[in-house]
């Protein structure tokens, strides 16, 4: 029997976690996908939903199913149409998350990170009430200059963080998180290899010592700022600077003499 063959049959067995596991299979044939895009189970549509074999019919119906998981699915599958991404964008649908202990708008999150997305309407999302939802369109690369000149003000740190970390950001703005008041905004912005050199070698005061040991492991860092940060007081720090591939044969040499054998170790893993 072939895998086709086993996966058809398992499309048809009683239990909905096997027929879950046919619609989730590489081998799930646009047929089997088509007759589990309707079965009872909403985890199994859901499964279909996120299948990137799934027929464009199959995933235009499952965008509005009944089940708000599924249609959760749908907006993250990377073949979803950019008309059905626009639907799902108002998608009110809401479950609650223990962790953060709020509800989160799970399809127009999914919608906000998808690389389908139209400009305008991931405009729309990244104004969004919503922090969790501008915080997702934040990162998507899709992201207008304009709309990304606006978010690097969020008043949701997450949302400037996932600003700082999208390789679309204009330079000039990577420049203006490097002084974010959170310090987990300039970490990022330290160790993303796009930041310009002179935010880089600004963040080599950062009081912060979280923010020197990203800076230190960025791989566009000058070597003359190595050389600085390998005379920090943390251990982590000069950790990076032994592991980056732009630290001097100097530095390393003066590292792998260092007072703490993991620097000691990482320097003389290069020198040697």
């Amino acid at each position: 029997m072939s895998s086709i063959e086993e996966n058809e049959k398992l499309s048809r067995s009683w239990d909905w976690h096997v027929r879950r596991r046919a619609a989730w299979g590489p081998d799930a044939t646009a047929a089997v996908l088509q007759s589990l895009s309707r079965d009872a189970s909403q985890w199994v549509r859901e499964a279909v939903a996120g299948n990137e074999r799934t027929p464009a019919a199959a995933l235009a119906r499952l965008a509005e199913d009944s089940s708000g998981y599924v249609r959760a699915a749908v907006a993250l599958n990377p073949r979803a149409a950019e008309d059905i991404l626009e639907m799902l964008a108002g998608d009110e649908m809401v479950d609650y998350d223990s962790t953060l202990q709020k509800n989160r708008y799970l399809v127009k999150e999914a919608v906000a990170k998808s690389p389908n997305v139209g400009q305008q309407t991931l405009a729309y999302l990244a104004r969004d009430s919503d922090e969790n939802v501008r915080a997702s369109a934040a990162g998507n690369a899709r992201l207008s200059p304009e709309s990304m000149a606006k978010m690097v003000k969020d008043v949701f740190w997450e949302a400037r963080n996932n600003i700082a970390k999208n390789p679309s950001t204009p330079e000039d703005l990577l420049v203006y998180l490097s002084a974010d008041r959170i310090m987990d905004v300039r970490a990022t912005i330290a160790s993303n290899p796009r930041t310009p050199q002179a935010a880089l070698a600004a963040l080599a005061k950062d009081k912060s010592w979280e923010v020197r040991e990203s800076l230190a492991k960025n791989i566009s860092l000058d070597g003359r700022i190595l050389e600085e940060l390998a005379g920090h007081w943390s251990w982590m720090v000069r950790a990076a600077v032994a592991n980056n591939p732009n630290t001097p044969a100097g530095t390393l040499k003066r590292l792998a003499d260092d007072p703490d054998q993991s620097v000691q170790k990482a320097a003389r893993g290069r020198v040697g």
